[in-house]
């Protein structure tokens, strides 16, 4: 990804997007994903020693389709996909 940034489900993909059987919404989601690690590692340049508060968790609309929620953890690099809601269309 970016200098040691990444995404990630947590805890794992089976629980967060378990079920979903639209591969183009995951595909939305998981590109949406790059975006805000590309996004936090400008924000946090170096991250990995970063000691403030870490950011609440935010949603993201993905589309009319869904939206998820995630975390960025500064100092672990990452933006953690916490939870994905598809309503379907």
């Amino acid at each position: 990804m970016t200098d040691g940034w990444a995404w990630e489900y947590d805890p794992d993909p089976g629980f967060v997007i378990g079920g979903i059987e639209s591969l183009a919404f995951i595909a939305k989601v998981e590109e949406r994903a790059d975006e805000l690690v590309r996004a936090a590692a400008a924000l946090y340049l170096d991250g990995a020693k970063y000691t403030g508060a870490s950011p609440p968790m935010q949603e993201e609309a993905v589309d009319a389709s869904g939206m998820f929620v995630y975390q960025v953890i500064p100092r672990h690099q990452r933006v953690y996909i916490r939870r994905v809601s598809f309503l379907g269309t």
